[in-house]
């Protein structure tokens, strides 16, 4: 009775150990779904606290997004938390401008927002 239990503890563990293991991968259409919602949703602001939530409400996407889009959105949280800071590195946001537009441009590309 005792072995039995054991092994049916042991099982249980390796079954819930199993099912936590990884995030499920996005598809492209699902992440562009995903990341739409975000941006269209009232509380995505131009000003400091709308680009801390965008890039908090992003960062969940990013670690199951697609393979085409996660680099992107790493960049586009990246400069969203450096513009959002009480006092922005403005070299740095110039420095960083280029591959946020370029992160822009591919998620345009991979989502058909025509950018």
């Amino acid at each position: 009775m005792k072995k039995t239990l054991t092994v049916l503890i042991a099982a249980g563990a390796l079954l819930g150990a199993a099912g936590c293991s990884a995030t499920p991968q996005l598809t492209n259409e699902e992440t562009c779904a995903r990341v739409k919602t975000v941006v269209s949703a009232q509380s995505a602001t131009s000003d400091k606290a709308g680009m801390t939530r965008v890039a908090n409400q992003l960062r969940p996407i990013k670690a199951a997004a697609s393979e085409d889009l996660r680099d992107p959105l790493q960049t586009i949280i990246e400069y969203f938390d450096e513009a959002a800071k009480p006092t922005p590195d403005t070299a740095k946001l110039e420095d960083m401008k280029a591959d946020y537009s370029a992160a822009g441009q591919t998620y345009g590309q991979v989502c058909g927002t025509g950018q």
